[in-house]
């Protein structure tokens, strides 16, 4: 084996080490988890906000066009919320300005992420994927006191 094979291996094993740690320090340190996607359930058909303890909500989001299902939720600041998406027509994205909430509503498929909202404040949340002539009007708010 040549010495320039050899420093490109080399490189390239510290490569992934550094990507590796990188990915367990956003895991283990900050907190980042990667979204899930619930299947083998049938979605549901309404948009919704539970109140499950003081501080923990679930809700429940629909996506179609040209807008999310509710309009507008409120919470407490520190609250913890279980975010369930669906789309009833075509590929929605998903994205709250200001968090790590980044996802994709997908037709007969349930997507899914927690967020704490420790931040006082109004957070947009926009549809990030093209789904058609009224996309730019897909938006809806939280609302934390």
């Amino acid at each position: 084996m040549e010495r320039t094979e050899r420093y490109i291996i080399a490189g390239s094993l510290v490569a992934l080490a550094v990507l590796f740690a990188a990915v367990l320090y956003a895991s283990q340190v900050k907190g980042i988890e990667v979204p899930d996607c619930i299947t083998g359930v049938e979605p549901y058909k309404e948009g919704s906000l539970q109140k499950i303890s003081d501080n923990h909500y679930q809700w429940f989001v629909v996506a179609r066009m040209w807008n999310f299902e509710p309009a507008e939720i409120t919470i407490p600041a520190g609250a913890t919320v279980d975010i369930y998406l669906v789309s009833k027509d075509v590929v929605h994205g998903f994205q709250i300005l200001g968090t790590n909430v980044n996802l994709m509503a997908v037709p007969g498929a349930i997507a899914y992420q927690r967020h704490v909202f420790n931040k006082k404040g109004t957070y947009d949340v926009l549809c990030h994927e093209y789904c058609g002539v009224g996309h730019q009007q897909m938006h809806t708010k939280i609302i934390v006191q």
